[in-house]
């Protein structure tokens, strides 16, 4: 299931005055992550589900143009994440906002990466805020930890083993059991 949805008018001149762009993308609608209500944005996130982000701050978001029928031109070309990377002058002003928002006692943004929820490798909304979160670098899970579950299942989406949506779906709902979940 996937919903569009806006941008408050405040939200988007808070992020325009962070020098953040907004635009629209589908947004994931995962099991265990409910989409946030439209015109909608969380003004403060939870700790409490690390290692995963709290679901209405960071429910996760898609990019329009990779689909199942997309992926040989998009995902499953080397390199390709990177034309649609946005760049850290982006990413480093959300995260600073983010890391604020998510009331970290750890303020230094070198902790953090600012992780998309629904990858990159898996069509995730690049520049979307409600697929971008501060993942912290430290604990028991920490953010590099995620990266070689993100690379196992693009190659299975790429190896026909999955689906993109089964991909998107496990690594969603949680990033810690979608292989498992997968049988990968």
């Amino acid at each position: 299931m996937m919903l569009r949805q806006p941008l408050t008018v405040a939200a988007a001149a808070v992020l325009a005055a962070a020098g953040l762009a907004t635009g629209t993308a589908q947004a994931a609608a995962p099991a265990a992550h409910q989409p946030v209500k439209s015109g909608a944005l969380a003004t403060s996130c939870s700790q409490a589900h690390l290692p995963l982000p709290d679901p209405s701050c960071t429910p996760g978001a898609y990019n329009p143009a990779v689909t199942q029928a997309t992926i040989g031109q998009t995902i499953c070309v080397s390199g390709w994440t990177a034309t649609v990377r946005p760049p850290t002058s982006y990413t480093n002003a959300l995260k600073a906002q983010q890391i604020a928002q998510y009331g970290y006692s750890d303020t230094s943004p070198a902790d953090y990466e600012e992780d998309h929820f629904v990858p990159l490798e898996l069509g995730g909304a690049p520049r979307d805020p409600r697929n971008l979160w501060p993942e912290p670098r430290y604990g028991n899970q920490p953010a590099q930890s995620k990266d070689s579950v993100e690379t196992r299942l693009k190659n299975a989406v790429c190896g026909h083993k999955v689906t993109l949506d089964a991909a998107r779906s496990a690594i969603a709902s949680d990033w810690t059991t979608a292989l498992s979940r997968l049988g990968l």
